[in-house]
């Protein structure tokens, strides 16, 4: 039985097949891939709950990572496999990991807009404010860009900062603008967004900008 093999079997949830091919040589269990990634990754992906169990049962790593330092908990937050989250965060997965760009579990259920896994990980400990390594942007950046209006009050309701600016000096605010998205700069206003440099007032379009000065005058 290959590395590839074992992983495959895990991804496509063939859960009877991979324990008896464990059953007899336990090392497959942790055998990695040419991207790093052991079964653990593959079964998280693929959804498979019964066979995410077994793998932790049998002792794999919850916090093992690939050759880009993605996680099994950062895989299935993406994915959107609340209950192999929950299961993950439940031996332990650091919800604060970070991969070689410095995004975590949140900055994915952010952008992916996995409300309820977004939920479990900030019920988790998860760090709201955390910026990642390539623009320095936040989970909030990510849900406001994407105009995931539910997940900016998620996050909001957890206190993030809407003031913290990314690599080109953009706060959540400018990226509203930028984008538009009228019911988000609404939000941000209302939850305390201010200027910073660049006027977001400059960036948006005229109906929106005149509904941003009328609320920021009082």
């Amino acid at each position: 039985m290959s590395r590839v093999e074992i992983c495959s079997l895990a991804y496509e949830g063939k859960f009877n097949e991979l324990k008896e091919k464990i059953d007899l040589k336990p090392s497959l269990a942790t055998k990695l891939d040419e991207n790093e990634r052991m079964p653990l990754h593959w079964a998280a992906s693929g959804g498979h709950t019964e066979i995410v169990k077994f793998l932790l049962d049998v002792g794999v790593p919850v916090d093992t990572k690939d050759d880009t330092q993605w996680t099994p908990l950062m895989i299935a937050a993406s994915a959107g496999r609340d209950v192999i989250v929950s299961m993950l965060i439940g031996h332990g997965a650091d919800v604060n990991s970070t991969n070689e760009g410095g995004q975590t579990c949140l900055h994915y259920a952010a952008s992916r807009n996995r409300y309820e896994i977004a939920e479990v990980l900030l019920q988790s400990g998860a760090h709201v404010n955390v910026q990642d390594k390539t623009s320095a942007g936040t989970p909030l950046h990510r849900a406001v860009c994407r105009g995931h209006s539910k997940m900016v009050k998620l996050l909001l309701k957890q206190n993030a900062n809407c003031d913290i600016q990314d690599a080109e000096g953009n706060t959540a605010l400018h990226m509203a603008c930028e984008e538009e998205r009228a019911e988000i700069a609404v939000t941000l206003v209302e939850n305390g967004a201010k200027p910073v440099k660049k006027s977001p007032v400059e960036l948006a379009n005229k109906g929106l900008a005149r509904q941003l000065i009328h609320m920021t005058d009082g």
